[in-house]
């Protein structure tokens, strides 16, 4: 779920800078002067109205890389005090995202509409594919009644023309649960109690408005101080999203002041036998089907709008949860870091007394590149702990029912549907497998809230198509659970 390129720059810069600066004799001085030494006097503004409002967007970057939200802004706090508040923080803030408001461009209403194109043809297909009377024909021309749309985009595929077309806010558009309104200012507002952390908006905002509170300062004080282990928790996504090789990776974190590091396939392997075993019994006592429960934005999704399917969903334990119990019954007093490439994660993190903080791929790659960490030159790292091609594959879309499937004893009895991310209509279809207690495209359903699976989280930093082959190449290398 890559950003555009430019958006992705300007935060991967951004990350570096901070992560240089902390490493620096002066942090708080340091941070202070990076929105000026990315904007100096006389540099030609690339993208906004002039070079203030450029500044003043990248503070409030920083901000949120130091972990708080723009919405509890007062716009007296220093940049510099914001990094002496970031070191002094014990528990970072509960709400995972922010909106930078400076860089929200307030869009238009999401709205579907007649263009010029519209010829007011004899047949009429628009009217009559409306089913809420929204469209009428008047002076040769289809007009529609937006307090009567529903938006169900019917008329978009009736129209011989294409004459109507959906004028979509992007924010708004990729949410699943329209978590995201507008304010008086027309900027874009998160409705926390609705949102489910899957990371479409910040992914489809073409202004990177919307941001995650990064927790990297929280990690980082640890590794500096060495006042305790801090140990390294990857997922399965993580292994496709660098070049090298697994030993090498592992070995580049460790560089970078980790502990130890350990692969979350390692728990995929048991929330696999889990959810295989789970399954055969729900089969044996004729249940319709099973989902998967793996997902952090489909467990999110479960508990605030979704609860009638919460019968059908598995009752195994996320990978995560199982590899942070083997890692805490190690390391009792360590600090946990679990690294993702998805929002939903945090949530997840929040919820679980075993894992103490949470960096993405994009944190990551900047902490390698801000300590001058190469992965390719890295020996690689020798380790005791081998997950199975399975867990390891768990990345994948499919690969979760993939590995369900591996375990089951009567395979043809087992039939997967993959749910490859969660939109609106994915959320009406799971409504109904629930009401209906039926899904007839299958009795496993894998429930992925990313496209590709977790290798199409928000905070990526290598394309689907290339991390998937990373991946494969792993799991080919990898022994059957």
């Amino acid at each position: 779920m890559l950003n555009n390129i430019q958006s992705i720059q300007i935060k991967k810069d951004i990350l570096v800078r901070i992560v240089k600066a902390f490493f620096s004799e002066d942090f708080e001085n340091g941070v202070k002067k990076i929105h000026v030494e990315m904007r100096p006097k006389h540099f030609e503004v690339p993208y906004r109205c002039c070079i203030h409002k450029e500044r003043a967007i990248i503070k409030d970057r920083i901000i949120a890389d130091l972990g708080f939200a723009i919405e509890d802004d007062d716009e007296i706090t220093s940049i510099k005090e914001y990094a002496e508040q970031a070191l002094l923080r014990q528990t970072p803030d509960k709400n995972v995202l922010t909106v930078l408001e400076d860089a929200c461009q307030g869009c238009v209403p999401s709205k579907i509409y007649v263009t010029d194109l519209c010829r007011g043809c004899v047949a009429r297909p628009c009217e009559k594919s409306c089913h809420f009377g929204a469209i009428t024909v008047t002076e040769g021309k289809s007009h529609i009644d937006g307090t009567k749309c529903k938006g169900c985009k019917m008329c978009i595929s009736a129209c011989p023309y294409n004459a109507i077309v959906k004028l979509a806010v992007p924010c708004e558009d990729a949410c699943p649960v329209d978590a995201i309104i507008k304010n008086e200012q027309g900027q874009a507002v998160i409705n926390h109690d609705e949102c489910i952390s899957c990371g479409k908006c910040v992914a489809s905002c073409p202004f990177g408005a919307i941001h995650e509170k990064s927790q990297i300062i929280d990690v980082l004080k640890h590794v500096k101080s060495n006042d305790t282990k801090v140990i390294a928790m990857f997922a399965p996504a993580i292994a496709g999203q660098f070049t090298g090789n697994l030993g090498q990776l592992k070995s580049a974190i460790i560089k970078a002041g980790f502990s130890d590091v350990f692969e979350v396939a390692l728990g995929a392997d048991i929330t696999t036998k889990e959810e295989a075993k789970e399954f055969e019994e729900r089969m044996e006592n004729n249940e319709p089907f099973m989902t998967t429960s793996c997902c952090a934005g489909y467990n999110e999704l479960i508990k605030k709008h979704l609860s009638e399917i919460k019968p059908f969903v598995s009752s195994a334990k996320t990978p995560l949860y199982h590899t942070a119990k083997i890692v805490r019954e190690k390391y009792k007093d360590a600090k946990l870091v679990f690294i993702s490439p998805c929002v939903a994660k945090r949530k997840e993190v929040q919820d679980n007394d075993n894992i103490d903080y949470i960096l993405n791929a994009e944190e990551l790659e900047a902490i390698f590149t801000g300590r001058d960490i190469e992965i390719s030159n890295c020996a690689p790292y020798k380790d005791e702990n081998f997950p199975s091609k399975q867990g390891r594959n768990f990345a994948i879309t499919g690969g979760v029912a993939g590995a369900v499937k591996h375990l089951v004893k009567d395979k043809d009895k087992i039939n997967p549907f993959i749910i490859n991310g969660l939109d609106k209509e994915n959320i009406r279809n799971l409504k109904k497998f629930a009401k209906t207690s039926s899904c007839p495209n299958g009795n496993i359903i894998e429930v992925m809230a990313c496209k590709g699976g977790c290798l199409g989280g928000n905070a990526t930093v290598n394309p689907i198509r290339s991390a998937k082959k990373l991946i494969d190449d792993i799991v080919q290398d990898s022994k059957n659970l």
